[in-house]
């Protein structure tokens, strides 16, 4: 995903936001696939922001986890119905076996993840670019 605004001149400022996922940083194994190309968004992101310093544009990548959007809504829904147990039962039993490093527990909310690219579209952003910036819900097991 890419946004960017200008100031008033409309040169020298602006934001480029990828929306990656965490899976580029801890690869799932039933998603290397997925995971491959949202590390190569990060690089692509990493290559952009190096290519822009000095400018007043920042590049960053957003890497959200576990996020509860409307096509994972509707999946988790599913494999509840299937199994014959309630959405929150399947929601804990993904916790609890699929991605069990998560702090969170639950599924962010896309508000969750739309406030970390709200933030990064700001001008009180601008010391942030070239980064990857996790709203996983800790489920990278990582301090950096």
């Amino acid at each position: 995903m890419k946004s960017a605004s200008f100031g008033d001149s409309g040169r020298d400022w602006g934001r480029i936001n990828f929306v990656s996922s965490e899976s580029a940083v801890q690869i799932p194994a039933e998603m290397i696939h997925y995971g491959m190309t949202k590390a190569a968004q990060v690089a692509v992101a990493r290559g952009l922001a190096e290519t822009t310093a000095g400018t007043g544009v920042t590049v960053n990548s957003v890497l959200p986890g576990p996020t509860r959007s409307e096509g994972v809504a509707v999946f988790v829904e599913q494999m509840a119905q299937q199994r014959g147990i309630s959405l929150a039962a399947m929601e804990k039993e993904f916790f609890d076996t699929a991605r069990p490093s998560s702090l969170l527990r639950r599924f962010a909310t896309v508000e969750e993840v739309a406030n970390m690219i709200v933030y990064l579209c700001g001008a009180g952003a601008s010391a942030t670019n070239g980064a990857a910036l996790r709203v996983d819900g800790g489920v990278v097991r990582a301090i950096l």
